[in-house]
């Protein structure tokens, strides 16, 4: 049976959701960060942050945010209040799918959402840290490695940061258009 995904604002009735997706992705690699540094990554960029949905159920999460190329959020730290940044770089800190709704092209349907959102912004970069192993998953989606940024340590072992530009490869703009996923 199929069920309707959409992709939507995230929202505060989210977070409980997101916080468990959160955990059982990144507990494991050390990586888990806690409802308010969650929650404070997307107080920073409200417009940048969606989750997915099939059906009723929230199948997963996207949190971005505008940083400075070559820069990345602290793991040790909540997002302070920062001086708002112009266009150029958004940074794909989470991207979450549930486990049994995984290999069904969700995540690419969210980070497709987050490319037209990062182009309709201006921005001319998206730009993330490879953790567990996969960084062949991102460079399969034309995202290219750029080794020595994330010290060693700071985001698990094997870490890298990699970045692509939303200009290169013209995306369908965001779009709450409804597919199904079998």
């Amino acid at each position: 049976m199929a069920d309707t995904v959409r992709v939507r604002p995230l929202a505060d009735e989210d977070w409980d959701a997101v916080v468990a997706l959160e955990r059982d992705a990144y507990t494991g690699l050390g990586l888990s960060e806690g409802r308010a540094a969650l929650q404070s990554r997307a107080a920073a960029s409200p417009d940048t942050c969606f989750v997915a949905d099939v059906g009723a159920r929230t199948a997963g999460y996207v949190l971005a945010l505008p940083y400075p190329p070559h820069h990345y959020p602290d793991l040790t730290r909540t997002e302070g209040t920062a001086p708002a940044l112009p266009p150029g770089n958004l940074h794909l800190h989470d991207i979450v799918v549930a486990p049994g709704l995984r290999r069904r092209g969700l995540a690419r349907h969210l980070l497709r959402h987050l490319t037209g959102t990062a182009r309709a912004r201006g921005d001319e970069r998206i730009s993330l840290v490879a953790v567990g192993g996969t960084e062949r998953f991102w460079s399969a989606r034309g995202f290219v490695a750029e080794p020595g940024v994330v010290p060693v340590g700071a985001y698990g072992q094997g870490a890298v940061y990699m970045s692509k530009s939303v200009r290169a490869h013209p995306a369908p703009s965001p779009s709450t258009t409804l597919r199904e996923v079998s």
